[in-house]
């Protein structure tokens, strides 16, 4: 199946990603894809994204991972809702106050 999600480039504490479209069995580390479909510099808050080759691989079947899935939305590439990225873990509990001696 094909995935489009994201892969993160640049330097050291300067994150930027590449939208890709891969096979699903490919690791995003890897290097393997089929085509660069956009880019997302995380500092500059610059989303980059090839519209028209996101919506003809998305009909002929691809999968958008649930990142790229949100910031479709966001951009109105598609329309649907935006799923929910955190941790599936159970919720966090609050701490209780320290006792003082």
């Amino acid at each position: 199946m094909l995935k489009i999600r994201l892969q993160r480039i640049g330097r050291k504490n300067d994150p930027a990603f590449r939208v890709l479209l891969t096979d699903s069995k490919n690791s995003t580390k890897s290097g393997k894809f089929k085509e660069i479909l956009g880019s997302y510099n995380l500092k500059k808050g610059k989303v980059l994204f090839k519209a028209d080759r996101i919506a003809y691989w998305m009909s002929k079947g691809a999968q958008a991972s649930d990142t790229v899935h949100n910031f479709l939305v966001h951009q109105k590439l598609i329309t649907a809702k935006k799923k929910n990225v955190l941790s599936k873990k159970s919720p966090t509990k609050p701490r209780k106050e320290l006792k003082k001696k």
